[in-house]
């Protein structure tokens, strides 16, 4: 009894249907509907890739808040090679509160200022992509986004070893300052702090070795991202005038930066430049040297990577696939239209007379050229 009643059980289940089917002998197939049908997958299965595609890719995510904190240090990162030797050029920063930060983090190293032919491709390059950056800002997204092994502003080893005099003073490290505006000084002689500001010892220094040609191969601001190209890596600034002074306006925006690969606290800058000749008889008053102003902005950036959410990908396949089954009975009609005037005009499909009509109609012609000739002897 069990075996029927689950044999019944069964057997209602296979019969019960709830969108029942055409019968395939009342199922017309067509060219056209053929035609139709495979457009229809093949738009299917193309919009459906490249919304994958879309579902892959990511976009960043700006967010703007008050930056609310005021205790913490400010970090200066610095790489900038002066072309006067080592003892007659000194660097030191005075912030808005006359607080003064010596050199101590800083390293005064003699090198070389010309490049060797690698390492002048090298800020060719880096220039060429600072470039692209001022006109195609979307390519800060995609190194936000991949962040580079390395640091990719790193100016490359010398390749060759020079007999050229050491006549270049190469300043670089990292010192840490209040969060409030300051000035980076780059100028002759060394720094000394007294109560009643600070000066640099520049009486020992011959005027006629005054070159402040520089080169800027880093300056960034807060914690080092690898990848990221700040707006002045790679700047050379080039003068044949003992007097000149080279100032640089920054305004620091503190930025937090969370992507997939990399979560850090950094900064990004934008800058002004401006160059003058110190001339007091002109009334061109000033000291010569490099002088780096920046501020910080009240505003705190939050750059975070976003990715589609998976039910709304899937919401969008669904909206495709009943979007393109929706209009197929539109395009079915569109191309049957299209079949029949192309049939109709070139004689093609059902309007082309069958064979076996043509054969029939083809012996009818031979009988009747062949009894003509008989019909003309019994009349003579």
């Amino acid at each position: 009894m069990r075996r029927v009643s689950r044999r019944k059980a069964l057997s209602l289940v296979k019969e019960l249907d709830a969108f029942p089917k055409v019968s395939e002998s009342y199922v017309e197939t067509s060219a056209s509907g053929g035609t139709v049908s495979l457009i229809a997958f093949s738009a299917m299965a193309l919009l459906a890739v490249l919304e994958f595609f879309v579902y892959r890719d990511t976009w960043m995510k700006y967010e703007y808040a008050v930056d609310k904190d005021f205790s913490s240090k400010l970090r200066i990162n610095i790489d900038i090679t002066v072309a006067m030797k080592c003892q007659h050029v000194g660097a030191d920063i005075l912030d808005l509160a006359e607080t003064m930060i010596t050199s101590n983090g800083l390293q005064y190293e003699p090198v070389i200022y010309e490049l060797t032919p690698q390492q002048r491709l090298w800020q060719r390059t880096l220039l060429l992509v600072q470039s692209r950056l001022r006109e195609e800002h979307a390519l800060q997204e995609v190194l936000y986004k991949t962040l580079l092994k390395g640091s990719p502003t790193a100016l490359p080893p010398r390749e060759d070893v020079s007999l050229e005099p050491l006549s270049a003073c190469r300043i670089h490290g990292h010192v840490y300052v209040n969060k409030v505006a300051g000035n980076l000084h780059i100028t002759v002689g060394k720094p000394i702090h007294h109560p009643q500001g600070h000066a640099h010892i520049a009486a020992f220094v011959s005027h006629d070795t005054y070159n402040f040609s520089h080169r800027i191969d880093h300056l960034s601001f807060g914690e080092e991202v690898p990848g990221i190209i700040n707006p002045l890596d790679g700047t050379e600034k080039i003068t044949h005038n003992n007097n000149q002074m080279f100032q640089y306006f920054i305004t620091v925006v503190p930025t937090r930066l969370n992507t997939y690969r990399i979560s850090a606290d950094t900064h990004q800058f934008s800058v002004t430049e401006r160059e003058r000749v110190i001339n007091h008889a002109a009334g061109s008053h000033g000291v010569s040297g490099i002088f780096i102003k920046y501020d910080t902005s009240s505003l705190m950036v939050t750059v975070s990577e976003q990715h589609m959410p998976l039910w709304k990908f899937l919401v969008r396949l669904c909206g495709i696939v009943g979007g393109i089954f929706s209009t197929t009975g539109m395009l079915h009609s569109l191309v049957g239209f299209c079949f029949e005037l192309i049939c109709c005009r070139f004689k093609l499909g059902a309007y082309r007379p069958r064979e076996d009509v043509q054969l029939q109609q083809q012996q009818t012609n031979n009988l009747n050229h062949h009894q003509t000739p008989l019909l003309d002897q019994e009349q003579l």
